[in-house]
């Protein structure tokens, strides 16, 4: 069995969650399993050591917990993309559409600095909303996003090629369809 393939059989399909109909992708196992998390990341560590990277932002909330790792793992800062109303310090935020209705994201005001590079890493790519929020957020501080990544995409939701439509570079490890 390939590394790829060992990673996908950790992931669990939970179906009818949230709601009827829906495949529920759960990374839970994978990071439970001491080797499998080794595994994922180490692979996302060769991908971007040697990379010009100074910040790893993860989203909220499941991108915290590879994206601090590996901005350990690269030595680089790390820094949180929270839901609304999370950070107690000065913020920006922006808003996002989703199927039904509409969220935001938000930032420390002093997260980065202007031309600091950032990869940005979030667990799941369904429609790329988060994502794309997340990259306006950063590049209004300055930033420069290099890469987006996440574990898991569903390419049938066509969130990783929004992304890369919106010019950024799009990197996830294992893909599942929706059906």
């Amino acid at each position: 069995m390939s590394d790829l393939e060992y990673l996908r059989s950790r992931i669990r399909t939970v179906p009818d969650w949230p709601e009827p109909g829906v495949l529920f992708r759960d990374i839970t196992p994978l990071l439970q399993e001491p080797r499998a998390l080794r595994m994922l990341v180490d692979h996302f560590v060769h991908r971007y050591l040697g990379m010009d990277i100074d910040i790893v932002a993860g989203i909220d909330a499941r991108g915290f917990i590879v994206g601090a790792i590996l901005a350990y793992e690269l030595n680089v800062g790390f820094v949180p993309v929270r839901k609304l109303g999370k950070l107690p310090f000065d913020t920006v935020s922006e808003t996002y559409e989703l199927e039904y209705g509409s969220s935001a994201v938000e930032l420390h005001a002093d997260a980065c600095r202007p031309g600091d590079r950032v990869l940005l890493i979030d667990d799941l790519i369904a429609t790329g909303g988060t994502m794309l929020a997340a990259r306006r957020l950063l590049e209004r501080l300055g930033a420069i996003v290099v890469e987006g990544a996440a574990i898991v995409d569903l390419p049938d939701l066509g969130g990783s090629r929004r992304i890369a439509e919106a010019g950024l570079p799009v990197y996830c490890v294992l893909g599942f369809g929706t059906g």
